[in-house]
């Protein structure tokens, strides 16, 4: 990791042009029951080649935010040289940026989109294990209570670090159930006559952004329902965000 890397001001996180173009897949089919609100679930198959990585994916979108510089004039770089550009991507500090001469650059694209469409298994196999998703320092945060008044902190300082540029990466979770256990980056957010909406990159879907919301009358986020959570009430943590987490 280079020494010199400080906190500069990154450009601002677009999905369209920042996230992955491949997902974190789900080993489990959820079936959700309105009726009594329960939720089970069955295994996928065939079953997914590339999943347990949203912490992963996540971690290397902002990587490539922090460190990157895309030109898509020169020529693409061959597999050994796209396998050692993806290697000093991810040996590069997640938590702070580092001035535009120390960028790394990766020829033949535009985009971490165009690039991670083109050069997917490369990717996948360069960003790392599932066990990364897993073996992380901030994982003992969950275990502890989580008060409505640090939602109601991390609601602020998540605001405030996107009017900064700065796109947080969240922890959700329920815990001890795990009904989620899930990693997304936030790229933007607005004041709404209820609390505030965080519009979130989400590794499990590739498509479209989500909207995490926050309520300041119950200090609480929901995330609305999709393929693999019900919706309703969970809890955020920010994570890369200090060397403790």
């Amino acid at each position: 990791m280079p020494n010199n890397c400080h906190a500069a001001a990154p450009r601002r996180f677009e999905f369209a042009r920042d996230s992955f173009a491949f997902e974190n897949e789900t080993l489990w089919e959820y079936h959700f029951d309105a009726a009594s609100g329960k939720t089970s679930f069955s295994r996928r198959e065939p079953k997914p080649a590339y999943a347990h990585r949203c912490f992963v994916l996540t971690r290397a979108a902002r990587q490539f935010l922090y460190h990157v510089r895309f030109d898509a004039s020169l020529g693409a770089p061959d597999d050994p040289a796209c396998r050692r550009l993806i290697r000093e991507v991810v040996a590069r500090n997640p938590r702070r940026p580092c001035p535009p001469e120390n960028q790394i650059v990766i020829p033949g694209y535009a985009t971490l989109r165009e690039f991670s469409g083109a050069r997917a298994p490369l990717l996948k196999a360069g960003c790392g294990g599932a066990w990364r998703s897993y073996v992380l320092r901030s994982h003992w945060r969950m275990v502890f209570p989580i008060s409505r008044a640090h939602q109601a902190r991390t609601a602020a300082s998540l605001f405030a670090a996107l009017k900064q540029n700065v796109p947080p990466i969240i922890h959700l979770v329920k815990f001890p159930s795990l009904t989620i256990n899930h990693s997304m980056i936030l790229f933007a957010a607005a004041v709404t006559g209820r609390g505030i909406d965080f519009q979130a990159s989400d590794p499990n879907n590739t498509v479209e952004p989500t909207t995490l919301s926050f309520d300041h009358k119950t200090r609480t986020f929901t995330l609305p329902p999709n393929h693999y959570w019900a919706g309703g009430e969970l809890d955020i943590i920010e994570i890369y965000r200090t060397w403790l987490m």
